[in-house]
């Protein structure tokens, strides 16, 4: 079983169940597949075979969808690119990807007519309408682009049939994900049919997705977090997803009452603005069983302050493109633990190490590594980086964890993150949660920086909603509930801290900018 062929199980078992509700609309399962195949049926048509690389430059659209499983059906491999990356992001991971076929929306118009300088290998566009003028605009192209550009609606009515569902096999790759670059250039995931589907199955059984959910999918889905989580699982449940074109904490509001939604996915920056929200009320997650929070370490007051005024049990779990992604989720029918990430899903095994690979007792940091049918098969042509994210079997996550007695797991900080401040390790977490704890901060992020005379110092970015709270109100608060060590030598309040497209705050961001 993969991805497509529980797709199309569903389709068969459940034809007029909603798969997906997008900008007014319903989508039946029965629907959703036919337009898949009428879909797979065009790419074979404009010569996409087993094995090529498909970019998505799509954001939240059912386009995303149709298409990504219309790839996945031919055999072909998927490549989802942020569409607000700069050209030369988009270029570097398209011409890294070796990507033959582009399926990108009307708005990325103008990157296209640069085509034949950034993607020369390129030899297919397939441009999806959003606005009404797009065929005079396609018209504008330069000849060389033009004569390699369709249209997704025009090829999808042009189908006659549907494509067969290629027998793949567990191992093949189904999509490559590339990396932030938070270390480095980006650096593509392989992630097979088997690494999808069993993420998806495992995650989906370990939360209780059911038929009747109704899942908020505001998240980006080109990135691994939603692609699993508000994506791919709903539709192995037979739930139904509910997609946002991009996160408006009214909007989220709106359609949850609309919808009766049930199930609610987002990192902490949304947990954060839908909380400081002032017309928000306690009605609006009334029907929300389960809210999920990923992507980054949710400070711990912000935890409780949401859950005490939105009554909903919010659950962290941890997960990165390199394993599907999830590995680790607080339990639903035992106690959730603020601040951990829960215990390991099903068929996945985390553990903590030291430097040689050998577990550490219980309590002490070290790094997490994983192992599981849900772990990548290497970066795409990087066989070095390969060789060093993966090791006996194990996938080496870079980040810095500690296990308590009973199986539950705490990421402490990113390994490259820690803060060596005198011989003492610093991890910017920990001093961020005492941030988060102040009734005026509603954002922080603590870096380290070179330091004369300790090695490195802590500097802390700061966001406030008073005024009247000064940097120096905060370090007095900082020496009132730190140890001197982990106090900052500077805070700065800001307006707004760096983020991506996910709402994960950006610390390499901050030093770039000190920098210059």
């Amino acid at each position: 079983m993969n991805l497509v062929s529980s797709l199309h199980s569903q389709a068969q078992q459940q034809p007029t169940k909603v798969a997906y509700h997008f900008m007014g609309k319903d989508t039946t399962y029965e629907q959703l597949e036919q337009a898949v195949g009428k879909f797979a049926q065009s790419l074979a048509t404009i010569g996409v075979k087993e094995g090529d690389h498909v970019a998505l430059l799509l954001g939240n659209t059912s386009h995303f969808i149709i298409s990504l499983y219309a790839t996945m059906r031919l055999g072909a491999v998927a490549i989802p690119i942020n569409p607000i990356y700069t050209p030369s992001e988009i270029s570097y991971i398209v011409n890294n990807g070796d990507v033959k076929t582009v399926v990108a929306l009307d708005l990325l118009l103008p990157l296209i007519t640069e085509g034949e300088t950034l993607f020369p290998q390129v030899t297919q566009y397939i441009i999806c309408e959003t606005q009404d003028d797009v065929v005079e605009r396609v018209e504008l192209l330069p000849t060389a682009v033009r004569t390699k550009t369709s249209l997704f609606q025009a090829l999808l009515h042009a189908a006659e049939s549907e494509a067969a569902i290629q027998p793949v096999q567990t191992d093949d790759t189904a999509i490559i994900l590339y990396t932030s670059g938070t270390t480095g250039v980006p650096k593509g995931a392989m992630l097979t049919h088997g690494n999808l589907y069993s993420n998806a199955r495992d995650i989906g059984t370990y939360l209780g997705y059911t038929k009747e959910d109704k899942v908020i999918a505001t998240l980006p889905v080109f990135h691994v977090f939603a692609l699993t989580v508000v994506v791919n699982a709903p539709l192995i449940s037979g739930a139904t997803i509910i997609l946002l074109p991009k996160f408006s904490p009214t909007e989220v509001f709106q359609i949850v009452k609309a919808q009766q939604a049930t199930v609610f996915a987002g990192v902490p920056t949304m947990f954060n603005f839908l909380y400081q929200l002032p017309e928000s009320d306690p009605s609006d997650f009334s029907t929300i069983r389960l809210a999920i929070s990923g992507g980054a370490s949710m400070p711990v007051s912000l935890l409780h302050n949401f859950e005490n005024k939105f009554n909903v049990r919010v659950s962290e779990g941890y997960g990165l493109s390199e394993a599907s992604p999830v590995t680790c989720f607080n339990p639903l029918v035992r106690e959730r633990k603020a601040g951990s990430i829960g215990m390991s899903i099903n068929n996945v095994e985390n553990k903590v190490v030291n430097e040689y690979g050998e577990e550490v007792p219980v309590g002490e940091v070290g790094e997490l590594i994983v192992r599981g049918p849900n772990v990548m098969k290497g970066y795409y042509k990087m066989p070095e980086d390969t060789a060093v994210a993966l090791r006996n079997g194990w996938l080496y996550t870079g980040d810095l964890a500690r296990m308590d007695e009973e199986g539950y797991f705490y990421i402490v900080d990113r390994k490259k993150d820690m803060i060596i401040v005198g011989g003492y390790n610093v991890y910017p977490r920990e001093v961020e949660e005492v941030f988060y704890a102040h009734p005026a901060v509603i954002e922080a992020a603590v870096v380290g920086f070179p330091d004369p005379d300790f090695g490195e110092a802590v500097h802390a970015y700061v966001v406030v909603k008073d005024p009247a709270v000064t940097e120096e109100v905060l370090m007095a608060y900082c020496k009132e509930h730190l140890a001197k060590y982990r106090v900052p030598k500077e805070i700065e309040i800001i307006d707004e801290l760096p983020k991506n497209t996910t709402g994960k705050i950006l610390r390499r961001s901050l030093k770039e900018q000190r920098k210059q």
